[in-house]
C-alpha cells in the first residue's frame, strides 16, 4: 500500500485551530494494531526576506495511556493562567506600537550612542582625562 493510502487510512478524526501565524492540527490516528492515538501539530508561518514563506512544524504524539495525566496537567495549567492573569491577552506584541526585540536593541543602542557623545564631550571639556566608553 502506498504511503498516501496509509496516511488516509490512519487519520480517523481531525480538527483545526487557526491562531494568527500559528495553526494547530488535532488528529486522531490509528496504530498498525488498530488502536487510536492523538497527534497535535503546531504549524507556524515564517516570511523570508524575499517575500516567500515557509512553515515550521512541531508534533506531539499522545497515546491513550497518557491521556488522563496530560489532560489533568493541561487543565491545571490553563486554570492557573486564567486565574492569575485572566482571559485578556496582555502581550506587548498585540499593541499598536510593538517593536520586534532587535528593533528595540537598535533603538537603545542609538540612544546610548547619542548620550555617549554628549557625555564624552562634556567630560573632555571638564577634565584632563579622556575616557571612552569603549575603554570600560
Amino acid at each position: 500500500m502506498s504511503e498516501i493510502g496509509t496516511m488516509e487510512k490512519e487519520e480517523i478524526f481531525s480538527k483545526v485551530l487557526r491562531a494568527g501565524r500559528r495553526t494547530y492540527f488535532f488528529d486522531v490516528r490509528a496504530t498498525k494494531a488498530g488502536d487510536y492515538y492523538i497527534t497535535i501539530t503546531e504549524s507556524k508561518k515564517f516570511t523570508n526576506d524575499d517575500g516567500s514563506f515557509h512553515y515550521k512544524k512541531h508534533k506531539i504524539y499522545l497515546y491513550k495511556e497518557d491521556f488522563t495525566g496530560f489532560k489533568e496537567i493541561l487543565d491545571e495549567m490553563t486554570d492557573f493562567v486564567i486565574n492569575e492573569k485572566g482571559e485578556e491577552v496582555i502581550s506587548e506584541r498585540h499593541q499598536k506600537d510593538f517593536q520586534r526585540p532587535q528593533e528595540k536593541v537598535d533603538e537603545v543602542k542609538e540612544e546610548i550612542t547619542e548620550n555617549s557623545v554628549v557625555e564624552e564631550t562634556t567630560a573632555t571639556a571638564n577634565s584632563f582625562t579622556d575616557v571612552s566608553f569603549e575603554d570600560i
